[in-house]
Formats: C-alpha cells, sequence, structure tokens
C-alpha cells in the first residue's frame, strides 16, 4: 500500500512531545505504517484480517486504534490503486466531536 501522508503521522507525533503518551504512539504509529506499507487489501474484509480491532465506516473508510483506543487515526483506503489517504489523527475524546464519514486531512476537532 503506498501512505499519503506520512508527514501528517510524524506532525501529530511531533506535537506530543514531551507528554507521557510520546514515546508508545510514535512506537504505535511507526509500527502502523510500516506494517500498512507492505499490506495488499483488495477489500474491507482485508483490514479487518490484520486488524481485528478496526472499524469500517463505509466502502473507503477505516478507523484504527492506536495505543490502546487512547487515539484514533481516520483513513481512507483506495483498495483499487492500493493508496491508503490518512484524514484524520487525534484523541479518542476528539474523535467523538467529528464525523468520520466526511472529515478530511487538516480538519481537526481541537
Amino acid at each position: 500500500m503506498r501512505i499519503i501522508a506520512r508527514k501528517t503521522l510524524r506532525q501529530f507525533g511531533e506535537r506530543l512531545k514531551g507528554t507521557k503518551d510520546y514515546k508508545a504512539v510514535k512506537s504505535a504509529l511507526d509500527a502502523w505504517f510500516h506494517e500498512v506499507l507492505r499490506a495488499d487489501w483488495k477489500k474491507p474484509t482485508d483490514v479487518l484480517k490484520a486488524y481485528a480491532n478496526a472499524s469500517i465506516m463505509g466502502p473507503d473508510r477505516v478507523v484504527f486504534n492506536i495505543k490502546g483506543n487512547d487515539y484514533r487515526l481516520v483513513v481512507a483506503i483506495n483498495y483499487r490503486h492500493q493508496i491508503v489517504f490518512i484524514k484524520w489523527l487525534g484523541t479518542h475524546a476528539d474523535y467523538d466531536k467529528i464525523d468520520v464519514k466526511t472529515v478530511r486531512y487538516g480538519h481537526y476537532a481541537n
């Protein structure tokens, strides 16, 4: 899979620098990135085989739990072209304030 854009993951991690969550979140996001990079998902059920706790939110939207569900990562996946678009990343509390099906990159709940 191709992931657009890793910069979003890095920037989010940098915002957490100096907090108790920094190392765990950075590690979780790095692991997610490298696992997805190697993935070959053709349909939503393929995502669930790799990430049983992911939530399928429509034909292209998927929500991943990060750091034991303290954080959420919303992506759109184009299965045909093998592209994962990062749409949103934030705390679980902020996730409850967004519309997963319409949120897009650059829109934050906080």
